[in-house]
Protein backbone atom coordinates (compact mmCIF):
# COMPACT_ATOMS: atom_id res chain seq x y z
CA UNK A 1 0.00 0.00 0.00
CA UNK A 2 1.39 3.53 -0.72
CA UNK A 3 1.17 6.20 1.78
CA UNK A 4 -1.03 8.60 1.18
CA UNK A 5 0.27 11.30 3.37
CA UNK A 6 3.74 11.26 2.09
CA UNK A 7 5.65 14.41 1.49
CA UNK A 8 8.38 14.55 0.03
CA UNK A 9 9.62 18.21 1.06
CA UNK A 10 9.89 16.55 4.89
CA UNK A 11 13.21 16.58 6.42
CA UNK A 12 14.27 15.67 9.63
CA UNK A 13 17.17 15.78 11.76
CA UNK A 14 20.09 13.06 12.03
CA UNK A 15 21.07 11.16 14.50
CA UNK A 16 23.98 12.19 16.56
CA UNK A 17 27.16 10.96 15.33
CA UNK A 18 28.91 9.96 19.03
CA UNK A 19 26.26 6.65 18.50
CA UNK A 20 28.57 4.69 16.15
CA UNK A 21 31.79 6.08 18.09
CA UNK A 22 30.10 4.58 21.13
CA UNK A 23 29.05 1.20 19.55
CA UNK A 24 33.05 1.26 18.14
CA UNK A 25 34.44 1.58 21.69
CA UNK A 26 32.26 -1.35 22.64
CA UNK A 27 34.08 -5.14 22.86
CA UNK A 28 33.39 -7.37 20.17
CA UNK A 29 32.12 -4.25 17.97
CA UNK A 30 32.30 -5.30 14.27
CA UNK A 31 30.25 -3.84 11.26
CA UNK A 32 27.65 -7.02 10.13
CA UNK A 33 27.94 -8.22 6.72
CA UNK A 34 26.30 -6.82 4.06
CA UNK A 35 25.48 -9.68 1.53
CA UNK A 36 25.45 -9.25 -1.51
CA UNK A 37 22.74 -11.84 -3.64
CA UNK A 38 22.85 -11.37 -7.40
CA UNK A 39 21.01 -14.51 -7.75
CA UNK A 40 18.09 -13.47 -6.12
CA UNK A 41 18.67 -10.10 -7.59
CA UNK A 42 18.25 -12.04 -10.84
CA UNK A 43 15.12 -14.31 -9.78
CA UNK A 44 13.13 -10.28 -8.66
CA UNK A 45 14.23 -8.68 -12.12
CA UNK A 46 16.23 -5.87 -10.28
CA UNK A 47 19.98 -4.89 -10.62
CA UNK A 48 21.18 -5.51 -7.11
CA UNK A 49 19.97 -6.84 -3.91
CA UNK A 50 21.47 -7.02 -0.59
CA UNK A 51 20.66 -8.39 3.07
CA UNK A 52 22.25 -5.99 5.78
CA UNK A 53 22.58 -9.40 8.17
CA UNK A 54 22.02 -8.70 12.05
CA UNK A 55 22.88 -12.74 13.34
CA UNK A 56 25.62 -11.66 15.12
CA UNK A 57 25.54 -7.73 16.50
CA UNK A 58 27.84 -7.45 19.33
CA UNK A 59 27.23 -10.97 20.71
CA UNK A 60 23.41 -11.38 20.24
CA UNK A 61 21.41 -12.76 16.97
CA UNK A 62 19.62 -9.56 16.17
CA UNK A 63 19.96 -5.78 15.99
CA UNK A 64 18.27 -4.96 18.94
CA UNK A 65 21.87 -4.90 20.70
CA UNK A 66 22.81 -1.59 19.22
CA UNK A 67 19.59 0.53 20.66
CA UNK A 68 19.65 -1.02 23.90
CA UNK A 69 23.11 -0.62 24.58
CA UNK A 70 22.99 3.12 23.46
CA UNK A 71 20.34 3.87 25.71
CA UNK A 72 20.94 1.61 28.96
CA UNK A 73 24.15 4.09 28.43
CA UNK A 74 22.79 7.18 28.26
CA UNK A 75 20.30 6.17 30.35
CA UNK A 76 22.52 5.37 33.36
CA UNK A 77 25.05 8.50 32.48
CA UNK A 78 21.68 10.81 33.27
CA UNK A 79 21.20 8.87 36.05
CA UNK A 80 23.75 8.55 37.83
CA UNK A 81 22.94 5.58 40.44
CA UNK A 82 24.48 5.29 43.04
CA UNK A 83 24.40 1.94 43.22
CA UNK A 84 23.26 -1.32 40.93
CA UNK A 85 19.51 -0.81 39.38
CA UNK A 86 16.68 -2.97 37.76
CA UNK A 87 16.32 -1.81 34.50
CA UNK A 88 13.10 -2.85 33.07
CA UNK A 89 11.24 -3.89 30.22
CA UNK A 90 8.97 -5.48 27.71
CA UNK A 91 9.30 -7.31 25.28
CA UNK A 92 8.60 -10.02 22.14
CA UNK A 93 11.95 -11.35 22.52
CA UNK A 94 15.31 -9.69 21.17
CA UNK A 95 14.69 -6.26 22.77
CA UNK A 96 14.61 -7.94 26.05
CA UNK A 97 17.29 -9.93 25.42
CA UNK A 98 19.61 -7.42 24.45
CA UNK A 99 18.34 -5.46 27.45
CA UNK A 100 19.61 -8.31 29.79
CA UNK A 101 22.30 -8.50 28.55
CA UNK A 102 23.73 -4.98 28.94
CA UNK A 103 22.14 -4.53 32.04
CA UNK A 104 24.78 -7.24 33.27
CA UNK A 105 27.60 -5.87 31.11
CA UNK A 106 26.91 -2.06 32.97
CA UNK A 107 26.77 -4.03 36.25
CA UNK A 108 23.20 -3.56 36.65
CA UNK A 109 19.84 -5.90 37.13
CA UNK A 110 17.31 -6.65 34.48
CA UNK A 111 13.67 -7.88 34.81
CA UNK A 112 11.61 -8.02 31.46
CA UNK A 113 7.93 -8.47 30.91
CA UNK A 114 7.08 -10.76 28.16
CA UNK A 115 3.53 -11.45 26.52
CA UNK A 116 1.59 -14.50 25.84
CA UNK A 117 3.15 -16.43 22.65
CA UNK A 118 6.58 -15.55 23.29
CA UNK A 119 8.56 -19.09 22.85
CA UNK A 120 10.33 -20.96 25.98
CA UNK A 121 13.52 -20.45 23.79
CA UNK A 122 13.00 -16.47 23.44
CA UNK A 123 12.13 -16.76 27.56
CA UNK A 124 15.43 -18.90 28.33
CA UNK A 125 17.86 -16.60 25.77
CA UNK A 126 16.60 -14.11 28.57
CA UNK A 127 17.19 -15.74 31.46
CA UNK A 128 20.97 -17.21 29.91
CA UNK A 129 21.84 -13.40 30.38
CA UNK A 130 20.87 -13.19 33.54
CA UNK A 131 17.18 -11.06 33.13
CA UNK A 132 14.45 -12.14 35.37
CA UNK A 133 11.02 -13.21 33.42
CA UNK A 134 8.01 -12.07 34.05
CA UNK A 135 5.01 -13.49 32.38
CA UNK A 136 2.04 -10.88 31.80
CA UNK A 137 -0.98 -12.79 30.17
CA UNK A 138 -2.29 -10.98 26.67
CA UNK A 139 -0.43 -9.18 24.25
CA UNK A 140 2.71 -7.19 23.64
CA UNK A 141 1.06 -3.95 24.69
CA UNK A 142 -0.07 -5.48 27.98
CA UNK A 143 3.36 -6.26 28.60
CA UNK A 144 3.85 -3.05 28.29
CA UNK A 145 1.82 -1.32 30.31
CA UNK A 146 2.98 -3.99 33.18
CA UNK A 147 6.38 -2.82 32.36
CA UNK A 148 5.71 0.51 32.56
CA UNK A 149 3.50 0.19 35.87
CA UNK A 150 6.11 -1.70 37.69
CA UNK A 151 8.38 0.58 40.52
CA UNK A 152 11.26 1.15 41.46
CA UNK A 153 13.00 -0.10 37.97
CA UNK A 154 14.49 2.06 35.30
CA UNK A 155 12.34 1.55 32.21
CA UNK A 156 14.01 1.17 29.18
CA UNK A 157 11.30 0.67 26.36
CA UNK A 158 11.64 0.54 22.69
CA UNK A 159 8.29 1.70 21.86
CA UNK A 160 7.19 5.45 23.16
CA UNK A 161 3.56 7.40 24.51
CA UNK A 162 2.58 10.45 25.79
CA UNK A 163 5.39 11.25 28.06
CA UNK A 164 7.71 8.99 27.81
CA UNK A 165 10.25 9.75 24.82
CA UNK A 166 13.40 10.43 25.65
CA UNK A 167 14.63 6.88 26.36
CA UNK A 168 12.97 4.99 22.89
CA UNK A 169 14.38 8.33 21.50
CA UNK A 170 17.98 7.45 22.69
CA UNK A 171 17.08 3.49 21.64
CA UNK A 172 15.97 4.87 17.89
CA UNK A 173 19.40 6.54 17.79
CA UNK A 174 21.24 3.53 18.92
CA UNK A 175 20.23 1.71 15.48
CA UNK A 176 21.57 4.49 13.40
CA UNK A 177 25.12 2.44 13.07
CA UNK A 178 23.19 -0.01 11.30
CA UNK A 179 22.66 2.69 8.55
CA UNK A 180 26.36 4.33 8.96
CA UNK A 181 27.34 0.70 8.68
CA UNK A 182 25.42 0.65 5.13
CA UNK A 183 26.56 3.72 3.70
CA UNK A 184 30.21 2.65 3.59
CA UNK A 185 29.60 -1.21 2.92
CA UNK A 186 27.63 0.19 -0.26
CA UNK A 187 28.80 1.44 -3.33
CA UNK A 188 26.27 4.57 -3.83
CA UNK A 189 23.12 5.09 -2.00
CA UNK A 190 20.25 2.39 -2.34
CA UNK A 191 16.61 3.04 -4.29
CA UNK A 192 14.81 0.69 -1.79
CA UNK A 193 15.23 -0.15 1.86
CA UNK A 194 12.50 -2.89 2.72
CA UNK A 195 11.92 -2.25 7.14
CA UNK A 196 10.89 -5.52 9.26
CA UNK A 197 7.91 -3.45 11.42
CA UNK A 198 6.85 -3.80 14.71
CA UNK A 199 6.22 -0.81 16.92
CA UNK A 200 8.28 1.28 13.77
CA UNK A 201 11.35 2.45 15.79
CA UNK A 202 13.75 0.58 13.69
CA UNK A 203 11.56 2.42 10.84
CA UNK A 204 11.64 5.58 12.32
CA UNK A 205 15.84 4.89 12.44
CA UNK A 206 16.05 4.38 8.68
CA UNK A 207 13.70 7.31 8.18
CA UNK A 208 15.81 9.44 9.75
CA UNK A 209 18.67 8.23 8.07
CA UNK A 210 17.46 8.89 4.64
CA UNK A 211 14.98 11.94 5.19
CA UNK A 212 18.15 13.94 7.26
CA UNK A 213 19.65 14.48 3.98
CA UNK A 214 19.27 15.07 0.29
CA UNK A 215 18.33 11.65 -2.23
CA UNK A 216 15.42 9.46 -3.02
CA UNK A 217 15.82 6.54 -1.00
CA UNK A 218 12.31 4.85 -0.88
CA UNK A 219 11.99 3.46 2.65
CA UNK A 220 9.05 0.69 2.87
CA UNK A 221 7.65 -1.48 6.35
CA UNK A 222 7.48 -4.69 6.20
CA UNK A 223 4.65 -6.47 8.78
CA UNK A 224 2.97 -9.96 9.83
CA UNK A 225 -0.49 -9.74 7.84
CA UNK A 226 -1.84 -10.43 12.14
CA UNK A 227 -0.12 -7.31 13.46
CA UNK A 228 0.05 -4.84 10.77
CA UNK A 229 -0.73 -1.58 12.96
CA UNK A 230 2.02 0.71 10.99
CA UNK A 231 -0.24 -0.30 7.81
CA UNK A 232 -3.85 0.40 9.47
CA UNK A 233 -2.40 3.88 10.84
CA UNK A 234 -1.13 5.12 7.78
CA UNK A 235 -4.55 3.68 6.26
CA UNK A 236 -6.46 5.99 8.79
CA UNK A 237 -3.71 9.22 8.77
CA UNK A 238 -3.61 8.56 12.36
CA UNK A 239 -2.41 6.03 14.84
CA UNK A 240 -4.43 2.79 15.03
CA UNK A 241 -4.24 0.16 18.13
CA UNK A 242 -4.97 -2.99 16.30
CA UNK A 243 -5.61 -6.56 17.71
CA UNK A 244 -3.10 -9.33 17.14
CA UNK A 245 -2.65 -12.65 17.07
CA UNK A 246 0.46 -15.64 17.14
CA UNK A 247 3.01 -14.94 14.39
CA UNK A 248 6.03 -16.71 13.83
CA UNK A 249 7.37 -13.29 13.23
CA UNK A 250 7.50 -13.07 17.24
CA UNK A 251 9.55 -10.04 17.57
CA UNK A 252 6.78 -7.97 15.18
CA UNK A 253 3.89 -8.96 16.40
CA UNK A 254 2.95 -5.41 17.84
CA UNK A 255 -0.59 -4.15 17.84
CA UNK A 256 0.21 -0.11 18.32
CA UNK A 257 2.61 2.21 16.89
CA UNK A 258 5.68 4.24 18.59
CA UNK A 259 3.95 7.70 18.94
CA UNK A 260 7.73 8.58 18.93
CA UNK A 261 7.78 7.20 15.04
CA UNK A 262 4.34 8.04 14.03
CA UNK A 263 5.25 11.07 12.60
CA UNK A 264 8.18 10.01 10.74
CA UNK A 265 6.18 7.52 9.52
CA UNK A 266 3.28 9.29 8.22
CA UNK A 267 5.59 12.30 6.23
CA UNK A 268 8.67 10.11 5.39
CA UNK A 269 7.61 6.38 4.86
CA UNK A 270 6.55 5.55 0.83
CA UNK A 271 4.73 2.22 1.06
CA UNK A 272 3.98 -0.38 3.53
CA UNK A 273 4.06 -4.34 2.81
CA UNK A 274 2.58 -7.44 5.15
CA UNK A 275 3.60 -10.64 4.91
CA UNK A 276 1.94 -13.81 6.41
CA UNK A 277 3.71 -16.55 7.97
CA UNK A 278 4.44 -19.37 5.59
CA UNK A 279 5.94 -16.50 3.01
CA UNK A 280 8.26 -15.20 6.10
CA UNK A 281 9.15 -18.90 6.73
CA UNK A 282 9.62 -19.55 2.85
CA UNK A 283 11.95 -16.63 2.87
CA UNK A 284 13.94 -17.27 5.73
CA UNK A 285 15.01 -20.70 3.70
CA UNK A 286 15.62 -19.01 0.45
CA UNK A 287 17.79 -16.77 2.34
CA UNK A 288 19.77 -19.82 3.99
CA UNK A 289 20.12 -21.80 0.75
CA UNK A 290 21.92 -17.97 -0.55
CA UNK A 291 24.50 -17.49 2.55
CA UNK A 292 22.29 -15.69 4.70
CA UNK A 293 21.21 -16.90 8.00
CA UNK A 294 18.10 -15.51 8.52
CA UNK A 295 14.54 -15.83 11.68
CA UNK A 296 10.95 -15.28 10.27
CA UNK A 297 11.42 -11.37 11.73
CA UNK A 298 14.69 -10.69 9.28
CA UNK A 299 13.59 -12.75 6.40
CA UNK A 300 10.25 -11.10 6.08
CA UNK A 301 11.45 -8.31 3.29
CA UNK A 302 12.70 -10.87 1.12
CA UNK A 303 9.05 -12.11 1.15
CA UNK A 304 7.80 -8.51 0.75
CA UNK A 305 9.78 -8.36 -2.60
CA UNK A 306 8.17 -10.97 -4.16
CA UNK A 307 4.74 -8.79 -2.90
CA UNK A 308 6.83 -5.53 -4.56
CA UNK A 309 7.15 -7.40 -7.72
CA UNK A 310 4.29 -8.74 -8.37
CA UNK A 311 2.99 -5.51 -8.29
CA UNK A 312 5.62 -3.80 -10.96
CA UNK A 313 6.91 -1.33 -7.92
CA UNK A 314 10.77 -2.61 -8.87
CA UNK A 315 12.02 -0.84 -11.53
CA UNK A 316 14.83 -3.10 -13.35
CA UNK A 317 17.71 -0.92 -12.50
CA UNK A 318 16.82 -0.73 -8.59
CA UNK A 319 19.41 -1.52 -5.84
CA UNK A 320 17.61 -2.82 -2.97
CA UNK A 321 18.61 -3.46 0.75
CA UNK A 322 16.80 -5.83 2.81
CA UNK A 323 17.44 -5.42 6.56
CA UNK A 324 17.77 -8.91 8.20
CA UNK A 325 17.26 -7.99 11.77
CA UNK A 326 17.73 -11.46 13.32
CA UNK A 327 19.62 -14.62 12.72
CA UNK A 328 17.86 -18.22 13.45
CA UNK A 329 19.34 -18.70 16.27
CA UNK A 330 17.16 -15.54 17.50
CA UNK A 331 13.87 -17.63 16.93
CA UNK A 332 15.55 -21.05 18.04
CA UNK A 333 15.72 -22.32 14.90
Amino acid sequence: MQNPFRDTAWACRPAPAAVTDFHRSLPGYAPTRLAALPALARAAGISRLYAKQESNRLGLPAFKALGASWAIHRALHEHRPAGPVTIVTATDGNHGRAVAHFARAFGHRATIYVPDGVSAFAVEAIRGEGGEVVHVPGDYDTAVRAAAEAPGGLLVQDTAWAGYEEIPAWIVDGYSTLFAEIDEQLDGEPDLVLVPTGVGSLLQAALTHYRSRPGAVRVVSVEPATAACVRASVAAGRPVTVATATTNMAGLNCGTVSALAWPYIRAGLDACVTVDDGAAAAAGRELAAHGVDAGPCGAAPLAALDVLRAGALLPPDATVVLLVTEGSAAAGA
